[in-house]
């Protein structure tokens, strides 16, 4: 004699449509993630091993002296990194000056302070100037900001002090103070993007807790809202700086394209991104390949190098 079983006590396996119940669908979609995931660090693994493996040639031939020396010449064979990386750190240097302070404050300006019908059109322009390619802005730099840079900033600024470092020498529309304008205009309205959400995603409660213990506006975000923000606005600094280390097509058009290294800011320049732009269609001897490779590979390091350093400002400052 056979007794009923509780329906209650019977675990049934709900099978959807296609022959494969809900947690085999479930375990499917985890491991699809999984490997999507894991594929980011296999991209990153294959480039670096790319980079390394064009760049052994070089490494094995020029070793260490290969970051010191400025002098590239294919023909003799020589070639040295200084001069690339010495123009990429002042471009970076010079868009970060002039845009840090701007973007944190229209961010600021955007998340706290503007009215309502003023912040949703201008949060849309500022994530239209981010998406706008860089070719775009080279060709406006170059036609349009270069001569006026050129006109009412340095020549000014080289009559009033001829004798000072920074400005001597000859003026020159394309230089590397041009390049580091044209970077923080590109940079800038990331910059701000990103840390008006961070401001949005941490300024609500702070706030209004903050007016409602007799805090004013202005006290709030000062006391609060910023400190608690610092975190996502440094790294919006850092993502914007990687940015600015590794454009390429805008500061070609730019720069100058001159492999030299001088005081002056206006004179012309090169960066890591532009000689590789502009001479890797030309290397037509394996050794001149391979030290762009390394080229290539210095700046790949750069940028890692220093979103770990930013990782681990950013930890501290959370301790």
């Amino acid at each position: 004699m056979t007794t009923a079983q509780d329906p209650s006590k019977t675990r049934r396996r709900r099978v959807l449509p296609g022959g494969l119940s809900t947690g085999q669908r479930f375990h499917l979609f985890e491991w699809t993630l999984v490997a999507f995931a894991f594929s980011i660090v296999l991209v990153t693994v294959l480039t670096l091993f790319i980079l390394f493996k064009g760049a052994w040639p070089a490494i094995v031939r020029y070793g260490p002296a290969f970051v010191v020396h400025q002098y590239w010449d294919p023909v003799s064979e020589h070639f040295g990194a200084l001069t690339y990386i010495f123009g990429t750190i002042v471009t970076s240097a010079l868009a970060l000056l002039f845009s840090v302070g701007v973007s944190i404050c229209a961010a600021l300006y955007l998340a706290e302070m503007a009215p309502r019908w003023l912040r949703a059109p201008f949060s849309f322009v500022v994530e239209l100037l981010a998406a706008v390619p860089s070719v775009v802005y080279g060709l406006w730099g170059l036609l349009v900001m270069a001569p006026w840079l050129y006109r009412y900033i340095e020549s000014p600024l080289n009559s009033l002090f001829p004798r000072f470092p920074l400005f001597g020498g000859t003026p020159r529309a394309t230089s590397l103070f041009t390049a580091g304008v044209l970077l923080a205009i590109m940079i800038s309205p990331f910059i701000t993007a990103v840390s008006r959400d961070v401001i949005l995603s941490a300024s609500r409660t702070l706030k209004e807790g903050s007016i409602g213990l007799g805090a004013t506006h202005w006290e709030a975000i000062w006391t609060l809202i910023l400190p608690a923000s610092s975190r996502g606005i440094f790294g919006a600094v850092v993502l914007g700086l990687g940015r600015a280390m590794g454009e390429t097509m805008a500061v070609t058009m730019v720069v100058g394209n001159t492999p030299q290294i001088k005081a002056s800011l206006f004179a012309p320049g090169y960066t890591l991104g532009s000689v590789l732009v502009n001479e890797f269609t030309e290397a037509s001897i394996p050794i001149y390949l391979s030290a762009l490779m390394e080229l290539g590979l210095l700046l790949f390091a750069v940028s890692v190098l220093m979103n770990a350093a930013a990782r681990i400002l950013v930890g501290r400052m959370a301790r």
